[in-house]
């Protein structure tokens, strides 16, 4: 795939509780500040692509894409699409924005994505993210997401002869990480550095087992939240430009790890990363940074090895280098575990982010001359796995 598309502004809000905010005033302000952020002018968008897992039981909205039109007059009678792919929604906006753009019928697309969660109980946002799961044989037997990617972990633990103690202080690492990160991020939802001593020296009570082996501090946020970005056709020669230059999907068996699919690696992610990085013909060594799914601190520890940043079994050794000052730094965001997980806009954050950044504009954990980007989504238990590769031109 050799692709002509570009991205030319990108709109990131506050990520966290926000009461003032509701799920319409965050898709208006996100469509507004991605095209103000382009220098466009809304005309010149051909079409709208949102990225929104579960608009219905959170907020009592279903059918929210047409709602930009009454966000932006200007967009009335453009195609307005949502995509919905659980934790891979904003990212699967991305990719049907951009296959829109290379098959010739647009040249100028607004992608936004946007989740407000807190409106509900946590009781019902838990019970909300369980409708990601294969329904008859797990939701409604129980399953939740912490229970997927706890299985996830017990697997890897029985796999390569672990102990949860060793586990437990590896996570801790990840943990202290996002939330060292997430410390210098403005628009994180946790902005309060905690190290991986703090974190194991907390009693039960302050980091209680969610389900076991991982506790409260593995476990990313309840969130509020919206990202957009610009996409355009246009010569990517020219210099200031932000290359999409490769993407990919792998969709994997609906149901948890350990049935149909692996326990222990993330096979799915694995396959998406190796495709992106042969069709632009770089290795990993040649990626000056990352925004992976660290819906768990499991989740990021498996993302090392499907990286190739270490053999599978010895993901922890990584560790050292995934740190601000690394040879690979990930989630400088603060990632989904201290900058928040607003499950349709992460996706779109996760590119607007790299964009920034790639573009020496971030306010949050500035490299100082960063190339090239990799995002990496995972969707349900491994279901989705949405992988881009963006580069500056």
């Amino acid at each position: 795939m050799k692709s002509t598309v570009k991205i030319t502004g990108a709109y990131h809000s506050e990520f966290g509780r926000l009461a003032n905010e509701t799920l319409y005033s965050l898709y208006e302000k996100a469509a507004k500040g991605a095209i103000k952020d382009a220098g466009l002018e809304p005309q010149a968008i051909d079409g709208v692509f949102v990225g929104n897992f579960s608009g219905g039981t959170l907020n009592n909205q279903e059918n929210i894409a047409p709602y930009g039109v009454n966000a932006i007059a200007d967009l009335r009678f453009k195609p307005h699409y949502r995509l919905e792919t659980a934790c891979t929604s904003g990212s699967s906006a991305v990719q049907m924005a951009a296959m829109a753009i290379m098959s010739g019928q647009m040249d100028c697309v607004l992608v936004v994505g946007m989740e407000k969660m807190t409106e509900v109980s946590t009781a019902d946002v838990t019970k909300t993210l369980a409708l990601a799961t294969y329904w008859p044989e797990e939701g409604d037997k129980g399953v939740n997401a912490p229970c997927m990617f706890a299985d996830l972990a017990k697997g890897w633990m029985s796999k390569y002869k672990y102990s949860e103690a060793q586990l437990r202080e590896w996570l801790a690492q990840i943990s202290a990480k996002a939330y060292e990160n997430g410390a210098h991020n403005p628009l994180a939802q946790i902005q309060k550095p905690r190290s991986a001593e703090e974190i194991l020296a907390l009693p039960d009570e302050k980091n209680p087992i969610i389900h076991a082996p991982l506790r409260l501090h593995d476990c990313s946020l309840i969130s509020d939240g919206a990202a957009a970005i610009i996409l355009e056709r246009g010569d990517l020669k020219a210099n200031g430009a932000v290359a999409l230059r490769s993407f990919y999907n792998a969709s994997d068996y609906l149901d948890c790890f350990g049935k149909h699919k692996s326990d222990h690696y993330l096979e799915g992610a694995a396959f998406a990363i190796k495709k992106v990085l042969q069709d632009v013909n770089i290795n990993i060594n040649d990626i000056d940074l990352a925004e992976v799914h660290d819906c768990f601190t499991i989740t990021e520890l498996l993302i090392y090895s499907a990286l190739g940043l270490a053999e599978p079994g010895k993901e922890f050794e990584a560790i050292p280098d995934v740190t601000a000052g690394g040879k690979l730094p990930i989630n400088l965001s603060g990632g989904l575990k201290a900058k928040g997980h607003p499950i349709g806009a992460t996706g779109v954050a996760m590119h607007a982010f790299i964009y920034k950044q790639l573009m020496r504009k971030s306010e949050a954990n500035q490299l100082a001359d960063p190339e090239i980007g990799i995002t990496v989504n995972i969707g349900g238990a491994g279901t989705s796995n949405c992988v881009s590769i963006l580069e500056r031109v």
